[in-house]
């Protein structure tokens, strides 16, 4: 398994930490999926799941906060546990952040998600095979050729935001992924609850 590595080429500029306010409510959100099991680590050490929202700079209106790598098996996060990703190239898989950690290996998948749903505030990536196995198919599923944290899996995403009723539902499962599932919505309160409804 390889769980939790990064794919894509990461232009890191390490600065201080963002400030708790707008990390607060990412945080509290973060909290309520690590404590239903859904972000975590395995017993290997290697984390899983990964949050964001939506944080608009000069001249990126999808620049986004996100938690950081290797954070999932952190119990309680706070600020300097999330990077700010400022610009994403899917065709030259590179990705810039910025923040006292290196943004998650998934970045790229929530990029996507902000660039192509303007109104779409918070993304969250969790793991939990009965929730993959029971939605596999009957809800939006990426192909299962597209792997995690890959050009071919942000096109695929695309593909279902575009083709399907993606926009509408805002839950998909990712096939080439085992265990792995999306939400997205308007707020994190929104986001959490359709994992959670699930």
């Amino acid at each position: 398994m390889d769980e939790g590595y990064i794919k894509f080429n990461s232009r890191w500029a390490e600065t201080p930490a963002y400030p708790m306010e707008d990390l607060h409510e990412l945080i509290m959100a973060r909290q309520q999926l690590f404590e239903a099991g859904l972000i975590g680590a395995y017993p290997s050490g290697i984390g899983f799941g990964n949050i964001s929202l939506r944080h608009p700079i000069q001249g990126n209106p999808d620049a986004f906060y996100i938690s950081g790598s290797a954070t999932g098996n952190v119990t309680q996060l706070s600020p300097a546990h999330f990077a700010l990703v400022t610009k994403v190239d899917i065709e030259k898989n590179c990705l810039d952040c910025e923040g006292p950690i290196i943004a998650s290996s998934e970045s790229m998948s929530h990029a996507v998600i902000y660039r192509e749903c303007p109104e779409v505030q918070a993304v969250a990536h969790i793991h939990d095979l009965t929730m993959w196995e029971s939605l596999l198919h009957k809800v939006p599923t990426t192909d299962s050729s597209a792997t995690y944290g890959t050009p071919e899996m942000a096109i695929s995403i695309i593909d279902l935001l575009r083709n399907t009723d993606l926009k509408q539902s805002k839950l998909f499962v990712m096939e080439g992924h085992e265990e792995g599932v999306f939400a997205f919505g308007n707020s994190l309160e929104e986001t959490v609850g359709i994992i959670l409804d699930n």
